[in-house]
C-alpha cells in the first residue's frame, strides 16, 4: 500500500442508504465524508476545507438541491471539484450548472464506480 495521502470526498445525499453504498463502495480507495442534507454538507466542507479535493452532490434532495448547495459551497470553496449524482435524467438545471461551470461533469445513478475514479484521477492530475 502507498504512503501517500488518500483523498478526501465529500458526497451529499438525502437518502442514507445512498450515503452508505457511496461510502462502502469507495472507503478503500479515499477518504469519504458524508453529509444527509445541503446544510450539513456546508459545515462538513468548513470542517474539512482543507482535505475535500471533491465533492458530489445528490440533485433532488429537499431544502436545498444539490446545484443550490454547490452554489453556495464553491462561492466559499472555489477550489474544490464539484458533480452532480442523479437518478434523474439530464435536465436544464444540471445544463445551466455546466455552462456556468459550477459543476465539473454529471454522473447517474447506479454509481458507476470506474468513472467516478476516472474523474478522481483526472482532478488529481490537475492539481499535481
Amino acid at each position: 500500500m502507498s504512503k501517500e495521502k488518500k483523498v478526501t470526498l465529500l458526497y451529499v445525499d438525502d437518502e442514507d442508504v445512498n450515503l452508505f453504498i457511496f461510502e462502502r463502495t469507495f472507503q478503500d480507495l479515499y477518504n469519504i465524508v458524508t453529509a444527509i442534507s445541503g446544510e450539513e454538507g456546508l459545515k462538513k466542507l468548513e470542517q474539512h476545507a482543507d482535505d475535500i479535493i471533491i465533492v458530489i452532490s445528490d440533485m433532488r434532495m429537499p431544502g436545498m438541491d444539490g446545484v443550490a448547495f454547490i452554489r453556495k459551497a464553491k462561492a466559499m470553496y472555489a477550489n474544490i471539484a464539484y458533480y452532480i449524482l442523479t437518478a434523474y435524467a439530464f435536465n436544464e438545471d444540471i445544463d445551466k450548472a455546466l455552462e456556468e461551470k459550477l459543476i465539473n461533469k454529471f454522473f447517474e445513478k447506479p454509481i458507476n464506480v470506474e468513472l467516478i475514479k476516472k474523474e478522481v484521477e483526472h482532478v488529481l492530475d490537475q492539481i499535481r
